[in-house]
């Protein structure tokens, strides 16, 4: 799913319906964010409530970890911290991008996208299985604008 996919078939439930475009950001160029090279707060995210992806590129790119805060600022600090993410930058860089997703729906699209993408590192704070995924484009699957 997303800019790279698993063939992998997977037991873990997914909601039925149709994805919405979470509008994940990306820079003023177009392009998502390298990791390494964001500054959270020159982009005003401290206090921002969201959802936010990480991937890294490289050979064989893969989605790395999803998360939701009530601080993107804050939490992008500590994952930068996080060896086990972190280690992935040698593949070719780690990249991020965040949707500012109404709070009541992040537990959903945190499920619906830790479902749906096959993961490197897990969230200690993953949503339960017992929340209803809410269904959302991954990172570059948004549908084209006319």
């Amino acid at each position: 799913m997303g800019l790279f996919g698993s063939k992998k078939k997977s037991d873990k439930p997914v909601a039925v319906g149709p994805p919405v475009d979470p509008h994940w950001v990306k820079s003023p160029v177009g392009n998502f964010y390298k990791f390494n090279s964001l500054d959270p707060e020159d982009l005003g995210l401290e206090g921002q409530s969201a959802v936010f992806v990480i991937w890294h590129a490289g050979v064989k790119p893969g989605w790395v970890y999803v998360a939701q805060t009530g601080d993107l600022a804050k939490a992008l600090h500590a994952v930068a911290q996080e060896d086990e993410i972190m280690q992935y930058d040698i593949r070719g860089g780690l990249y991020v991008t965040w949707s500012l997703i109404k709070q009541e729906f992040q537990n959903g699209v945190v499920r619906y996208l830790t479902n749906s993408m096959d993961l490197l590192v897990e969230n200690p704070n993953e949503p339960g299985m017992k929340i209803t995924p809410v269904p959302v484009f991954a990172p570059g699957m948004e549908p084209k604008k006319e």
